[in-house]
């Protein structure tokens, strides 16, 4: 029986291979305990690889107590007490309604054949290090959301680039790694295109980019849409100084601004979709009934996540744009 059968085609490391074999044959039954494994010369001559790769997975089995060696004997099968499965390491930037769809979405399209983990760095660089180092080593695939964090590049270098998946949001530094992302710039230029109609009736547009999360690809979409088509415009960082003029169309990736421009518009007696406009990011329930029906730009987040575990278990090595659109309700 040939126990240790490298496949050259994937692109995972062969010492994960030879680690995921043997927890297969133990799992399986059939390397039952005290079982002799091939020897690591054995191992090469079958397969063409380096010694180096073989003592690698040994190590680690023997690190997780799979397996013990005997010196001058070789290596053997130390337990069947071993649940194999397929860990995913999933790591968001923060926890909210739309992720929860696309968290949902992907627990539900991998039906109980992996074990999932989900770690939050909250937009802390050194969290998001600590996270990443932890984890090293101790799962088979590494899903991460990097947000529009710096040097996060040399922290993800540490994984297995193989067994890496970058999520929502990407950046060219980050292009080698396959994933499912958002296309900021594209989703901001095409949903504003696509309301020039309502947008006509206001004299300016204001974006409220805070910067701390949300990613710059909205801004350059922004930008664009308005010089393209000779709109008057504004960028400002919060709504709390500000208050609501008529004529103006008001942008809002946070839904805490978007609070604030619902309720001083009411208190100044304007009306929103008439007087002033509203465009939201992100879909919620609350928003098709708040003030008339809040207009989004949102993308499908229980679609990513449907598609994000297609991908990682099938260890495809894609980068796919999730599409986004504008949903028009009463606010514009």
């Amino acid at each position: 029986m040939r126990i240790i059968k490298i496949d050259n085609q994937l692109v995972k490391p062969i010492y994960k291979q030879i680690v995921e074999l043997v927890e297969q044959g133990i799992f399986s039954r059939e390397l039952p305990k005290n079982y002799q494994l091939p020897s690591i010369n054995k191992i090469c001559r079958a397969n063409g690889i380096s010694r180096d790769s073989v003592l690698l997975a040994y190590n680690e089995l023997k690190k997780k107590g799979v397996i013990y060696a005997i010196p001058g004997k070789g290596y053997f099968i130390k337990t069947q007490a071993i649940n194999y499965e397929k860990k995913y390491f999933l790591l968001f930037d923060e926890l909210n309604s739309f992720k929860e769809d696309l968290y949902n979405a992907f627990l539900d399209t991998l039906k109980k054949r992996a074990v999932v983990e989900i770690f939050f760095h909250h937009f802390n660089l050194n969290m998001f290090k600590k996270i990443i180092h932890d984890a090293n080593g101790s799962y088979s695939k590494y899903i991460i959301m990097p947000s529009n964090l710096k040097g996060v590049e040399k922290v993800i270098a540490v994984l297995p680039a193989a067994d890496v998946y970058i999520l929502d949001q990407t950046r060219k530094s980050l292009s080698a790694y396959p994933g499912i992302y958002q296309n900021f710039i594209s989703a901001m230029y095409q949903s504003l295109q696509a309301a020039s109609k309502q947008l006509k009736k206001y004299n300016r547009l204001v974006l409220i980019y805070p910067g701390q999360k949300e990613p710059l690809g909205m801004v350059t979409g922004f930008n664009k849409y308005c010089n393209d088509h000779q709109i008057d415009h504004l960028v400002i960082r919060s709504f709390q100084n500000h208050h609501p003029e008529k004529g103006t169309a008001y942008i809002t990736p946070s839904d805490r601004d978007l609070v604030d421009i619902v309720e001083k518009t009411q208190q100044l007696n304007l009306r929103i979709g008439k007087d002033i406009g509203i465009i939201s990011y992100n879909d919620t329930a609350l928003k098709k009934v708040v003030a008339n029906g809040i207009t989004t730009i949102s993308t499908d987040f229980r679609l990513m996540g449907s598609r994000l575990a297609t991908m990682v278990w099938e260890q495809e090595i894609n980068k796919i744009e999730n599409p986004s659109k504008l949903i028009m309700r009463g606010s514009l």
